[in-house]
This record gives C-alpha cells, structure tokens and sequence, in this order.
C-alpha cells in the first residue's frame, strides 16, 4: 500500500514572512517522525492565483490558467493537508483564502490540521478556516499548533519555537494521519463526491 501524501501549506505570500520558518520547521519536525507519510512543503507564494472572480488583464490570462490548474492538481495529488497560516487581523490571510476558493472537490473528504502563528497563536485565522473547511469538507483536526509572535519569536520575527510545541505537533500529525488514512478510504469506496 502507497504511504499517504500529506501537503504542508504555507498559507502567506507577504514578504518577509515568518511562515516560511514555522513551515520548514513543521516539515522537518514531521519528516523525522518516520511515520510512513510522504510531506511535501507547497509555497502559496509560488502560484500567482488571480483574485477570484476578479477580471484578469488578456496578456496574463492564460498564465493565470495554469496557475490555477496546477494549483488544483497540486492540491489533488495529497491525502490530507497541514495548513500553515499566520493570523491577519483577526482572521485567515485574504491569499489563503483566496486560493481556498479555488477548491472544492480536490480537497472534499480529505483531512486537515492547523499550525498557525501570532499574538494569540493564529487560533482566530484556525476559527476561520475551520468553518471554510466545513464548507469544503475538509474534516480538520482538533489539535493544533500555535507558535505566539510574542513567546516563540525573537523580536517577533527570528524563530525559536518552545520545546513544548513538539506534543502538540505529534499530536496533530498523529491525527491527521489517522483521519488521512480513513477518509482515503472512504474516497475510494464512495460515490459520493463534493
């Protein structure tokens, strides 16, 4: 039986963004785990995905195509998702959620689970994406992991995570592993589809 693929989303394309840190961090974290899992980091930032509904200038339309078709292929290709997304405002990043609506059926019946970062530990963009994810049927995890700007960053921007992340980080991948695992099968088995 193939290992399940589970993609790492970073979910913020700012510059100078502190996802990239606490994405590496969670790939290499779930790598060492030896799990039986294939995880594969996959960058927002390396899509261009056009606003959606927004009207795309003729001279980029079809790079804009295919930034959304990879982007929906990409998102195919894995069983269950990490996603990685920083707090904005009291919410998920307008980017993330953009590329969010772009899917359905590639991640209905999948699973995901949630690292976040931010004064309060991205919990309130974990609160937003739980409900998008309702509507997606994306089955999201209980157990998260929240990185604080204040605690886990040095003057909120070098990386130096506490060592107590790592249970929950165990066990958050340990669920998402698990719920990965059953909703494969209930894929496979089903004629239902989003």
């Amino acid at each position: 039986m193939a290992n399940l693929k589970v993609g790492i989303i970073l979910g913020s394309v700012r510059q100078g963004r502190n996802a990239e840190a606490v994405t590496n961090w969670m790939y290499d974290f779930a790598v060492k785990r030896n799990d039986g899992v294939d995880y594969e980091i996959v960058d927002l930032a390396d899509y261009q995905l056009p606003l959606l509904g927004a009207q795309v200038p003729e001279v980029i339309q079809a790079e804009s195509e295919a930034a959304i078709k990879a982007w929906s292929e990409k998102m195919t290709s894995f069983d269950g998702y990490v996603f990685v997304a920083p707090e904005y405002n009291h919410s998920v990043g307008g980017a993330l959620k953009n590329a969010l609506d772009y899917l359905k059926p590639e991640v209905a019946n999948k699973a995901a689970g949630l690292v976040g970062y931010g004064s309060l530990g991205g919990t309130r963009a974990h609160e937003n994406l739980r409900l998008i994810f309702g509507e997606l049927q994306v089955a999201d995890v209980q157990t998260a992991v929240t990185f604080s700007l204040m605690t886990d960053f040095e003057n909120m921007s070098e990386f130096k995570p506490a060592d107590y992340h790592a249970a929950n980080a165990n066990t958050m991948l340990d669920q998402v592993k698990a719920w990965s695992g059953v909703l494969k099968t209930v894929r496979e088995n089903s004629s239902v589809t989003a």
